[in-house]
């Protein structure tokens, strides 16, 4: 697409932030996402010879910022308007969809280092009254090095707040899970009216997933749980299934959030390998999570896993 034809704010870069991370938060995430002893000691204890970064990690790094505070949520995503659309109201955003790629395995600290996140828009979308859609690019890049380790597109949906006469925006690409065919690979994850109180120590300080005023406003009758917890505990249940819970054999995921999480629901993860799909032995796995007895909570799920022989079909 040439210049001329970008949509509005597409390409505008967002100020870059140094992130920094430490073993303890490493823990903490690990500990918060569902990872098992003693079979992944290695995500949870930091004197085993194997102690790596869970994958998705770099994915709280632009809440968290180089904190080990909490901080005020809602100051901080008060975010720099792009230039060329209106200035949308970021307590009124939900997430859309997140993909991430697994470029290099991050470092178990950042001491001694400097990373940043850079951001870009890719799209801004005007869905009608609904609202509106953002589409950004988040890269985490050592600066030292301009080695890029992870990159994350996610698309945040500004709630009624469209109908400003910009672009309706591509069609979605579906990943469904093959129609008819039971899963490859189920998990459990009973969640708990802590649960997100735990998961926003990882730096995802925002309200409306610790007291009830926020989601009582927003239409959820209280607290809901953060959609990166439901995502990434679906990334740790496609790891431990199809790729021996190996950092390296995870290469791609992504899901799309479609409902919220109550505390104290039971999540179940549904999983179906497709089998090789790449040359370097990376197989095609799609998934879907839904709560026990309700909605499906992520659809589109999608990720790319170097196997492992055969998943364990009951975790």
């Amino acid at each position: 697409m040439g210049a001329s034809e970008a949509g509005p704010g597409v390409g505008f870069e967002y100020p870059s932030f140094e992130v920094s991370w430490k073993r303890r938060d490493l823990l903490l995430f690990a500990a918060s996402i569902g990872a098992e002893y003693p079979d992944e000691l290695h995500f949870l204890y930091e004197l085993k010879p194997s102690f790596a970064a869970f994958p998705t990690y770099p994915v709280i790094l632009p809440f968290k910022h180089t904190d080990s505070e909490v901080i005020d949520f809602y100051a901080r995503s008060n975010s720099t308007p792009i230039a060329g659309v209106p200035k949308f109201d970021t307590k009124h955003v939900l997430d859309g969809e997140r993909r991430m790629e697994f470029l290099k395995p991050i470092p178990v600290t950042s001491e001694g280092r400097k990373f940043e996140i850079r951001s870009k828009v890719l799209g801004v979308y005007d869905k009608g009254k609904p609202g509106t859609v953002v589409e950004t690019e988040q890269c985490l890049v050592e600066v030292g090095t301009g080695e890029v380790y992870t990159r994350a597109v996610g698309s945040g949906f500004y709630v009624g707040q469209g109908g400003w006469g910009g672009p309706k925006g591509p069609k979605t690409v579906n990943h469904p899970p093959p129609p008819n065919l039971p899963p490859t690979a189920t998990k459990t994850t009973q969640t708990t009216l802590e649960t997100a109180l735990l998961y926003r120590l990882n730096g995802d300080y925002n309200p409306l997933h610790a007291t009830p005023e926020p989601g009582i406003k927003m239409g959820f009758g209280g607290p809901i749980i953060h959609g990166l917890f439901s995502w990434n505990t679906a990334a740790h249940a496609v790891l431990q299934a199809f790729g021996a819970s190996k950092p390296e054999n995870l290469k791609e995921f992504q899901a799309r959030f479609a409902a919220p999480v109550k505390p104290g629901d039971k999540l179940i993860t549904e999983m179906w390998r497709l089998g090789e799909r790449t040359k370097d032995g990376f197989d095609e796995v799609r998934f879907i999570v839904r709560v026990e007895g309700g909605k499906t909570v992520l659809t589109n799920g999608r990720a790319l896993v170097r196997g492992q022989g055969e998943a364990k079909a009951k975790l």
